[in-house]
């Protein structure tokens, strides 16, 4: 943020400094950080299973489907496509090997997608939504 001497007197200019602190440790700081998971399911009806569970357990604050994406990739030596619905799980490192492990549970596939995507920005507003839904507040 750029310090401008006609912005810092206004009004809420300490505020959004500290939001802008706020949100740099929140997805660069020592504490938890936010991430997202990739994972697939096999039909709508499986995603919404697994992430309306996921968000009741507080595993994850929000899973977001995407419907009918269509993959393609090598399973037994054979190049295999097929439809797919990507499940987007936003949740936090300190919940990584307990989602990991209740995903794995839950899933419909023998060997199922996980692959964790670092959050390099978010507005505050989100994040401080985000960690609050895993805590149970918010």
């Amino acid at each position: 943020m750029r310090l401008d001497k006609n912005v810092m007197g206004k009004p809420g200019f300490i505020r959004t400094l500290e939001r802008e602190k706020d949100m740099h440790e929140a997805t660069h700081g020592s504490g938890p950080q936010a991430r997202i998971v990739l994972t697939t399911e096999s039909t709508l009806d499986e995603a919404n299973k697994l992430g309306r569970t996921l968000v009741e357990e507080r595993l994850v604050a929000c899973a977001t489907l995407l419907p009918v994406v269509q993959s393609i990739y090598n399973w037994d030596d054979q190049i295999q496509s097929a439809p797919e619905t990507m499940v987007l799980l936003k949740t936090s490192t300190d919940k990584l090997e307990a989602l990991e492990k209740r995903l794995r549970q839950l899933h419909t596939y023998r060997v199922p997608e996980f692959l964790v995507l670092p959050v390099e920005h978010g507005s505050a507003n989100y994040l401080e939504w985000l960690f609050g839904a895993l805590a149970g507040g918010k």
